[in-house]
């Protein structure tokens, strides 16, 4: 038999879903970002392709419109939408995620069937054949599989701590291109530190790199050393052009219209207490500047306070190897969940039927 034998149209049609979700996958690992655009198609095609299985199941009748076509697709609509927007509200997931779920549920509400030699995928169907249902089960159950990945490499490497299930270490210099949650605070670790995409946010809105907040931390620290004419701060993607003049350039500027910042001709605090021979940093109103920048940017800096901020600030101005969460790329458990549900079906009650 070959596919046709089996699948009707529409569900032949679905199948460009995979080749689609396993490039959202690989941009989830290289840039945590996907555009909204990629959805469009997918969202119109999973349209058509529901009214076109409501006709078939109603022209058959009876039994096919009320339980192979009405009931799982009021699963896959009236379940799986509100969980995507649960999790997504709640924090979660992100966007593209609740997207990719939203778009599963109209592309996939129910069961197809697939033909190839002897064998018709998936191997297991549910009660209920609500498809995008069996998806959304079989990516929470691949993703589980991260902490005990993380765990099992800490464990390996002898690091163990609280945070071993979570992340693992990296040098400071791998910050910058790197995605996820630092996991420390100079009081010790944390299982909600900064993300990592407002320090990059934050470091392009002063114009600065963290070499250059590693070099002079006391510097700027003290927010009259803010430029006057901030950068963009970009969303945080690795891939966004960053400007590493340390804020020189805002400084000169500044000096030159008599302001009072920490240009060439202007005597920082830092400055003042090195000629002094004091060791402590002074106190600020707004170390690092953080308040300013977030009341400054256009948005939320992905719901980043300000006490998060110098908190991570402080840790990476000095500390060589820091733990950071990479998070999970919640595309690509979401793309193996969809190859095994239309292989095998729903990874956790499949084996129970």
């Amino acid at each position: 038999m070959t596919l046709a034998d089996v699948a009707t149209i529409p569900d032949l049609l679905r199948l460009v879903a995979v080749p689609v979700f396993a490039w959202v996958a690989v941009r989830d690992i290289k840039t945590r970002r996907v555009s909204s655009a990629v959805w469009i198609p997918l969202s119109l095609l999973g349209a058509v392709l529901l009214v076109w299985d409501g006709w078939l199941a109603w022209t058959a009748g009876g039994y096919a419109w009320t339980y192979d076509f009405l009931l799982p697709t009021a699963v896959s609509l009236g379940f799986v939408v509100p969980i995507a927007y649960l999790f997504w509200w709640v924090g979660g997931i992100g966007g593209a995620d609740a997207k990719a779920l939203l778009v599963l549920a109209l592309l996939f509400p129910v069961y197809p069937e697939y033909a190839v030699g002897s064998w018709t995928f998936p191997l297991t169907t549910m009660p209920v054949a609500a498809f995008a249902f069996t998806v959304l089960v079989n990516t929470v159950f691949i993703g589980l599989a991260a902490p005990i990945f993380l765990a099992v490499r800490n464990a390996v490497a002898g690091r163990f701590t609280g945070v071993m299930f979570i992340g693992w270490p990296v040098s400071w210099d791998a910050v910058p291109e790197t995605h996820g949650r630092l996991l420390e605070t100079p009081d010790g670790p944390s299982r909600g530190g900064l993300d990592l995409d407002a320090l990059r946010m934050y470091l392009r809105w002063r114009g600065l790199t963290l070499v250059d907040v590693r070099d002079d931390p006391d510097r700027y620290r003290d927010p009259a050393t803010l430029p006057d004419e901030p950068n963009p701060p970009t969303d945080g993607a690795v891939t966004a052009a960053v400007r590493g003049d340390g804020g020189t350039a805002f400084e000169a500027e500044s000096a030159d219209n008599g302001a009072d910042s920490a240009g060439d001709d202007v005597e920082t605090d830092a400055d003042a207490r090195a000629s002094d021979g004091e060791d402590e940093p002074p106190a600020f109103d707004d170390p690092w500047g953080a308040a300013a920048f977030l009341e400054d940017i256009d948005g939320s800096a992905y719901g980043t306070r300000p006490a998060e901020l110098r908190e991570g600030l402080e840790v990476l101005a000095t500390t060589e190897t820091v733990w950071i969460s990479p998070g999970t790329p919640f595309l690509v458990p979401t793309f193996l969940g969809l190859l095994v549900a239309l292989g095998y079906g729903n990874l956790f009650i499949g084996p129970l039927l």
